[in-house]
């Protein structure tokens, strides 16, 4: 184990890699053989970027060899978020279009919005999950037209 820095090789039935794990930033790398990497639980770009040079250092330091310098790239972002008001998902699923909701299988409507292209989990409390997105930008517009959709149509409501 690297001094200060917890790695842990798992083999379970389909996941083979190695789990970097940083306490600053608090992030999970994922390194596969195939060189490709997946920061997860950074809070932005940045976040991330800054945890794929730490992990780089931290394993030359650990004398492993890596020739070149890291291709960065977001390629999804998932968020969560809340609406602030209880949301009628029966009525939402043949509002919104492009949505699916089976209660007995997921607690959750699934709604594919077409601009900005991203998947949104709302669930009757008015939380909400968004992913698929490649900016941030695309986040926070995801979440403001969809408000504005669902107010729009009566259909969360305040308490």
């Amino acid at each position: 184990m690297l001094k200060g820095i917890q790695a842990q090789n798992i083999v379970r039935n389909s996941f083979r890699g190695l789990v970097f794990r940083l306490k600053r930033p608090k992030t999970a790398t994922l390194i596969f053989s195939s060189g490709k990497w997946c920061v997860q639980e950074a809070r932005s770009g940045k976040e991330s970027h800054s945890a794929i040079l730490k992990v780089v250092k931290e394993l030359k330091k650990g004398g492993v060899i890596i020739l070149s310098k890291p291709d960065f790239k977001v390629v999804n972002i998932v968020a969560s978020a809340s609406l602030g008001g209880k949301v009628d998902l029966e009525k939402a699923v043949s509002t919104l279009g492009k949505a699916m909701y089976e209660p007995e299988q997921f607690p959750g409507l699934i709604y594919r919005m077409d601009e900005p292209k991203v998947v949104i989990l709302i669930f009757a409390t008015g939380n909400l999950v968004v992913t698929g997105a490649k900016i941030e930008q695309d986040v926070y517009d995801a979440v403001h037209k969809l408000h504005g959709r669902l107010e729009e149509q009566n259909l969360i409501f305040y308490e």
